[in-house]
């Protein structure tokens, strides 16, 4: 089996859906837990995985004085990109992919995202090898209080939502990002109500309501993003190309031949 590395960064905050979908494509999921004392593999550690996830948290990006673990983290998610390593990063992932690489994140001005929101995929997603299903209108649950306000250099955006406009991003052939939740499940999303509580009511929801919310629209989040981890996990095995080798071969002349 491929073997993805997993770093979660709070007991909270597992792997949730996309763990189910993922072992089921043949990936075999090792989580770390650097908030309870495990160390992360290093550079050049990460080279013998096949893939790396890095999942969300109530952190910020850069908080290193409370969750000393995060350069770290950023580290690995920087020797990935340069690696060309499937790559996926998901809220708190993604915002540290995004300061990892060169990008900007900052306490959204609209106000956090909270609840079952759209995303609306970009005309580049359609030519995307993980994002390419996500329809317009797609579901996700959002829970975050930061914006992801500059990409990386050279990053291509594939989703936006009203309130946010960098929901979804590639970097380089093998690197995505996005804002959104896409592997919680009703009882992720009840623990987290549990905790954030106060934060909920403060931004205007009611944690119950929001829960309910989450259960009622599993079936839509389910059809929605089980394609997107199915289709990073083929990247992960090998079996799906990249952008660039589709790209590449779409602009070849007849016969393969590239001069």
């Amino acid at each position: 089996m491929s073997r993805l590395l997993v770093v979660q960064h709070e007991e909270s905050t597992g792997p949730g859906w996309w763990g189910e979908w993922l072992a089921a494509e043949g990936v075999a999921l090792e989580v770390v837990h650097p908030y309870a004392a495990q160390e992360l593999p290093t550079t050049e550690g990460l080279r013998t995985y096949d893939g790396l996830l890095v999942l969300g948290g109530a952190m910020g990006p850069v908080d290193d004085a409370d969750f000393p673990w995060l350069p770290a983290t950023r580290d690995l998610l920087a020797a990935a990109v340069g690696d060309g390593l499937p790559t996926f990063g998901i809220c708190l992932g993604a915002e540290l992919l995004a300061v990892a690489c060169g990008g900007g994140v900052r306490r959204g001005p609209a106000g956090p995202e909270l609840g079952v929101l759209t995303n609306d995929p970009t005309p580049a997603a359609a030519d995307d090898p993980v994002l390419s299903s996500l329809p317009p209108g797609a579901p996700v649950l959002q829970w975050h209080w930061e914006e992801m306000d500059r990409l990386p250099p050279g990053a291509v955006l594939l989703a936006t939502s009203p309130a946010y406009r960098h929901q979804a991003f590639r970097l380089g052939a093998a690197a995505w990002g996005v804002q959104g939740h896409p592997e919680v499940t009703p009882g992720i999303a009840a623990d987290w109500a549990r905790e954030d509580s106060p934060l909920l009511l403060a931004a205007g929801r009611e944690a119950a309501d929001l829960v309910a919310e989450v259960e009622r629209e599993t079936p839509r989040l389910v059809r929605t993003w089980r394609p997107v981890a199915r289709a990073f996990a083929a990247v992960v095995r090998g079996d799906l190309p990249l952008l660039d080798d589709v790209l590449g071969r779409r602009s070849a002349p007849p016969g393969g031949a590239t001069g």
